[in-house]
């Protein structure tokens, strides 16, 4: 155990500072996102339908694996009258 420990944290940390900022963006986005679903008391399939997505892209968003676009952002902005992502 002790040794996937150790190349576990030698390949995490081989991990370039970029790759590890989009990964946290990509999952704090979806977190927000599903915050404000449950805060509007919808469920994934309400929320697609009112925005006219499939669930299924709705759950690959929520994933945290997306790779949104500005204009879907704004959009989602838009939609839930609340920032996703707040500019510096």
């Amino acid at each position: 155990m002790k040794t996937i420990n150790s190349t576990l944290k030698k390949m995490v940390a081989e991990v370039p500072a970029d790759v590890k900022i989009e990964v946290d963006l990509s999952f704090a986005i979806a977190d927000r996102i599903d915050a404000l679903i449950k805060k509007k008391g919808l469920t994934k399939k309400e929320f697609a339908d009112s925005i006219g997505k499939r669930p299924s892209e709705v759950t690959k968003w929520l994933s945290g694996q997306h790779n949104f676009t500005i204009r879907t952002l704004a959009m989602l902005s838009a939609y839930f009258d609340e920032a996703l992502i707040v500019p510096a």
